[in-house]
C-alpha cells in the first residue's frame, strides 16, 4: 500500500501576481482545466496501491482544499491543518505519525502539489520501484535527468547502483546534495552527468522515516507528536496543536534527514518534469506559437519574441519585446525579464513590509460559500459583488458600523433579518440595518448573485458577530 502525502501549504510568491497568500499556485488552473492540487491528486486516483491520501495545508486554504478535492471526487482523503508552516519535515513526521496511529506501516510518498509530470504511466511505474526499495529499507528520493542548466533547484551527486531483490530496477546511492547553484556552478554540473535534480519527492516506510528523524532531528518529532496528539477533529479536517507546532524548528527532510541517512538513494525519474515555481517554467512548459510566445487570455502582439503574456481581465498588447514575462490581474501587473522572474519573491516581500493587500488576496475573494469582489469603494460606501454557491450560506452575524441592501441579479435567496425568513428572486432586494442579524442562503440549483451596497462609518470585514456558521469559523 502507498499513502500519498501532498504538501499543500506553500505560498508560491515567484509566481506573484497570479499567487497569492490566501490564493497560492497549487490552488490555481495553471496548466489546463484542473489546477496543481487537483492534477497532483489526478495522476495518482488509478493506481491500485492507493487507497487514501494526506493533504498538509495551512488552515487559510482549508475550505478550498475540500472543495477542490471534491470537485475530482479523490479517494479518502485526510486535510491536515497546519497552523503555521515549518517546512516539509515535520509535514513528514506529521504523516508518519498520521498513518502508524491509524495501525498500519505503508509507505508514504511525499509529494509537493505543485509539480508539472506529463508521462503519467511511467511516473506511476517509478512509485511502485520506489515502494520495493523502501520496503527493503531505504529513504528513496527521485532524482531527475538534468536537461539544461537551473539555478532554481537542488542537485543530488550520483552514487553506486543499488537494486532492489523485488524488481530489475536499478536506484543509486547519495553521494552528496548540493543547494541552488550559481547558474556557472549549474552548467558544471551538468556538464559531469553525475548529477541529478533534485525534485523534493521522497517515499518511506513510515516507521523507518520517523526512526530517522528521530535519529537525527528529535526536537522535531517531539513537537509533532505533541501537536498531532494534542491536535482536534474539525469538520473535514484535522487541526494540529498550534502552540505544540509553532514550537517545532523549522527544516526540510532533505537537511534534516536525507543529506545524513546511509540508506539514502535516488531512484530516475524518466518523464518529463518540472516545478512549476516561476513564469519562465510556464513558459518552458506551455505550447509556444512560431515565434516561441506563449500568450494565454486577450493578448494581442506585433514583433514580441520568446516571451509569456498572461491577461486575465482585459487586453494586454505587447509591441516589439523580446524575453519578458507580463502577468495581468484585476489589480496588479508585472513586467519581468524572463531571466530575472526568480526575482519576483523580492517584490512581494516589499509589498508585505508595506502591509498591501495585493501580496495577501485577489480582488475576488474566496469564501467557503462562494467568493465577493469589489466593485466600487469610498469613505463611506461599498459596491460588491456576492457569489453564493448552491445549497451554501452565510454566517448569522451581524455589523456595529454599517448597514446593508442586497439586490438579487440572479438565482434566488433566502434572507434571515432577525425573526424575519424572506425569499427574494431576480430583480427584488431588502435592506438589512445597522445591527441586525441577518443571514444570507441559497436554497436553489444555480449559483445565487447578488450585488450589495454597503453604507456606514467602517467598512472593514472585520466588523462582523458570528452566531452561527455551518463552516466553524469563530470571528
Amino acid at each position: 500500500m502507498i499513502v500519498p502525502v501532498i504538501l499543500a501549504g506553500g505560498s508560491g510568491t515567484r509566481l506573484w501576481p497570479l499567487s497569492r497568500e490566501l490564493f497560492p499556485k497549487q490552488l490555481l488552473p495553471l496548466l489546463g482545466n484542473d489546477t496543481m492540487l487537483q492534477s497532483t491528486v489526478l495522476r495518482l486516483s488509478e493506481m491500485e496501491e492507493v487507497e487514501e491520501f494526506i493533504v498538509i495545508c495551512n488552515e487559510n486554504h482549508r475550505f478550498l482544499v475540500a472543495e477542490q478535492l471534491r470537485a475530482v471526487e479523490s479517494k479518502p482523503a485526510t486535510i491536515i491543518l497546519e497552523p503555521v508552516g515549518r517546512n516539509t519535515a515535520p509535514a513528514v513526521a506529521i504523516a508518519a505519525l498520521k498513518v502508524l496511529a491509524a495501525g498500519g506501516d505503508p509507505n508514504i510518498v511525499i509529494l509537493p502539489a505543485d509539480h508539472h509530470i506529463d508521462d503519467i504511466a511511467s511516473f506511476q511505474e517509478a512509485l511502485r520501484a520506489a515502494a520495493d526499495f523502501s520496503s527493503e529499507g531505504y529513504l528513496v528520493t527521485f532524482g531527475i535527468i538534468p536537461h539544461s542548466p537551473q539555478t532554481g533547484y537542488g542537485y543530488i551527486r550520483k552514487g553506486e547502483k543499488i537494486s532492489s531483490s523485488s524488481n530489475n530496477v536499478c536506484a543509486l546511492r547519495i553521494e552528496k546534495f548540493i543547494e541552488k547553484p550559481s547558474i556557472e556552478r549549474a552548467r558544471e554540473l551538468v556538464a559531469s552527468e553525475c548529477y541529478f535534480w533534485n525534485s523534493g519527492m521522497f517515499m518511506f516506510q513510515a516507521s523507518r522515516v520517523l526512526q530517522e528523524l528521530e535519529r537525527f532531528a528529535p526536537s522535531i518529532v517531539q513537537s509533532c507528536r505533541q501537536a498531532f496528539e494534542t491536535g482536534l477533529r474539525d469538520l473535514d479536517f484535522y487541526r494540529l496543536d498550534a502552540g505544540a507546532f509553532e514550537a517545532c524548528p523549522a527544516d526540510s527532510i532533505d537537511y534534516a534527514v536525507m543529506e545524513k541517512t546511509e540508506n539514502g538513494i535516488v531512484l530516475p525519474l524518466h518523464c518529463t518534469w518540472d516545478d512549476i515555481g516561476s513564469w519562465d517554467a510556464l513558459w518552458r512548459i506551455n505550447d509556444r506559437d512560431g515565434s516561441e510566445n506563449v500568450m494565454v487570455g486577450d493578448v494581442l502582439v506585433h514583433d514580441v519574441e520568446n516571451s509569456y503574456i498572461h491577461a486575465t481581465s482585459r487586453l494586454v498588447a505587447a509591441v516589439g519585446i523580446r524575453n519578458h514575462v507580463i502577468v495581468e490581474t484585476p489589480d496588479a501587473v508585472l513586467i519581468s525579464p524572463r531571466d530575472r522572474v526568480q526575482d519576483v519573491k523580492i517584490l512581494v516581500n516589499k509589498l508585505k513590509a508595506e502591509n498591501r493587500e495585493e501580496a495577501l488576496s485577489h480582488r475576488k475573494v474566496y469564501r467557503p460559500w462562494g467568493a465577493y469582489e469589489p466593485i466600487d469603494v469610498d469613505r463611506r460606501f461599498q459596491v460588491k459583488r456576492i457569489t453564493v454557491k448552491p445549497g451554501a450560506k452565510l454566517s448569522l452575524q451581524r455589523h456595529f458600523h454599517r448597514a446593508e441592501h442586497w439586490v438579487v441579479v440572479r438565482g434566488t435567496a433566502l434572507v434571515t433579518r432577525d425573526d424575519e425568513e424572506i425569499l427574494l428572486k431576480e430583480d427584488e432586494s431588502i435592506y438589512i440595518p445597522l445591527g441586525v442579524r441577518h443571514r444570507l442562503e441559497n436554497p436553489g440549483r444555480i449559483p445565487l448573485e447578488i450585488v450589495e451596497v454597503q453604507s456606514g462609518s467602517y467598512l472593514g470585514e472585520d466588523d462582523i458577530v458570528r452566531f452561527d456558521d455551518i463552516y466553524g469559523r469563530e470571528h
